[in-house]
């Protein structure tokens, strides 16, 4: 009987040698005769261990890493394929406390799995939640969604019942589904971590909203920097449909729901939701003004869903298990997990996925084991490049919406950068005007204009000319684009800027 090993085929452990190691492990296999069957799962998110080898064995699956091609012979003489001892050996995945702390809900199968497996994928509990809820009336349905307090984990945290909702009460003879993978915040990759590690539980989340709302097509808008995830989600796609489990008749409900993945060209902006739309209606993605709100005219100006992969990935656990298994999790307002993207100066990357309340020293320290190059923290910034930098003095607080609201910054999409003591502040903050400048769409004068001159004028602060009046007249700009952007992209600019400036003035002033 053949020995399934297991070898992501992730592109975070591919970009570190997996597609070596997993050729090396067969062709090893094939010079000593021995029976070995490779499965390219998903990542456990341990990225310091990647490639992180496991090994099915009678007393269960034991894990080796990092392993390089050089590594592979030792391991078969150790016999790692009965668990052997070898210098690399880690033992059980869930025995490790990185991983063992975790609460994973969403990644449950991520791993575990073989990810273009529908039957895998149905043997670990796969679409339950589906089958509920094709029993279940619409309104029941988004009622579910909405008294588990999951929000949007795309940044904006809008309660997702009330988006569904707003879809469900609309009239109209054709809705849809769309899923915002446009993934481009820096120090982010749980979407396509998921897509790449279980495709078909984004897949089944879509097909509850689309049965929810009466939706009949979905799109997923994919970025084009991910061929691993567009080809995990293509395969899963296909078995759906083979299955019964999309089409014209899901599951014999009578209900038909088709799937497709569109991909976007590059543009930060079509991370947007409006300005997702207008890509894939095939036009220039640019910010459209709302109202109306795209749950009311979105698609084609037909009642849409817009959610972010985590949030939809996130519904099947919940028809599943049941709004109030959910809510069980997290504080406040903030109900369930968060997927908690760790990078940047840190010595231990990777997901975590956590109920909310965790706070960012734990996360920094409990899981990353501090800065990867041995000196002080000074300073982290949450929720992508539009987020604020937060200083060491705040770093006990707790990941929860409410609580990041409290102190002017922003949880977004869970991505969590690090930066030693040796980080310059002022020059982060100009970054933030740059990275506007340049990924701004150019609808709206503040974000357009607003940005060009933010990154003129911190040059001559940078420079220190005429630094007071400068700082002066960055607060004003801020203020301005904050008030006046169409959208978050310009809008949200200024979080970075301000509290860099705020939290280290020292840096402004050299």
């Amino acid at each position: 009987m053949a020995t399934t090993i297991f070898v992501p085929g992730d592109a975070a452990a591919v970009s570190i040698g997996a597609e070596a190691v997993a050729h090396a492990i067969a062709t090893t296999a094939t010079a000593k005769g021995a029976d070995v069957h490779i499965v390219r799962n998903g990542t456990r998110g341990m990225c310091w261990l990647e490639p992180l080898v496991e090994v099915a064995t009678p007393a269960g699956r034991v894990a080796y890493g990092p392993v390089t091609p050089k590594d592979v012979a030792s391991l078969y003489d150790a016999d790692f394929l009965h668990g052997g001892a070898h210098p690399l050996r880690l033992g059980a995945v869930e025995s490790i406390p990185y991983f063992s702390k975790q609460e994973r809900l969403t990644f449950a199968r991520v791993g575990l799995t073989n990810p273009v497996s529908l039957d895998d994928y149905l043997a670990h509990d796969g679409y339950k939640g589906l089958r509920r809820a094709l029993g279940m009336s619409p309104a029941d349905i988004v009622k579910e969604v909405t008294e588990s307090g999951l929000r949007g984990r795309g940044g904006a945290a809008f309660p997702t019942g009330i988006k569904w909702k707003t879809v469900l009460d609309e009239p109209s003879d054709q809705k849809y589904v769309t899923c915002n993978a446009d993934e481009g915040d820096s120090g982010t990759f749980a979407d396509r971590m998921l897509m790449e590690g279980d495709p078909f539980v984004l897949i089944e989340g879509m097909t509850i909203a689309a049965v929810a709302v009466g939706a009949t097509q979905g799109y997923i808008y994919l970025r084009v920097e991910y061929p691993h995830a567009h080809r995990a989600l293509n395969a899963a796609i296909e078995a759906a449909n083979a299955g019964g489990y999309l089409g014209a008749d899901v599951l014999g409900s009578g209900k038909r729901f088709d799937l497709e993945v569109r991909l976007g060209a590059g543009a930060y902006i079509c991370g947007e939701e409006t300005s997702m739309l207008e890509s894939l209606e095939g036009k220039r993605g640019e910010i459209r003004p709302r109202p109306p709100l795209p749950a009311v005219k979105g698609l084609f100006g037909q009642p849409t869903i817009v959610n972010n992969v985590i949030s939809l990935a996130s519904v099947p656990i919940i028809l599943d298990k049941g709004a109030a298994f959910y809510k069980d999790y997290g504080v406040g307002r903030s109900r369930g997990t968060l997927t908690i993207q760790l990078g940047g100066n840190i010595k231990r990357g990777g997901l975590i996925e956590k109920a909310f309340g965790v706070t960012l020293r734990e996360v920094l320290y409990g899981y990353g084991d501090g800065s990867s190059s041995g000196r002080p923290l000074r300073a982290v910034q949450v929720g992508g490049p539009l987020g604020a930098y937060l200083p060491e003095s705040q770093f006990d607080t707790p990941l929860d919406y409410e609580a990041f609201a409290a102190i002017n910054a922003l949880v977004g999409h869970g991505g969590i950068v690090a930066f030693d003591d040796t980080v310059d502040m002022a020059a982060m903050a100009r970054y933030a005007m740059e990275f506007c400048a340049i990924e701004s769409c150019g609808k709206c004068t503040p974000c357009r204009i607003g940005s060009t001159r933010g990154v003129e004028v911190m040059d001559r602060v940078i420079q220190g000319v005429n630094r007071d009046l400068n700082l002066t007249l960055v607060e004003e700009l801020c203020d301005t684009m904050l008030n006046g952007s169409l959208c978050g992209l310009g809008g949200l600019t200024p979080y970075p800027v301000q509290s860099a400036m705020r939290h280290f003035p020292q840096d402004f002033k050299r």
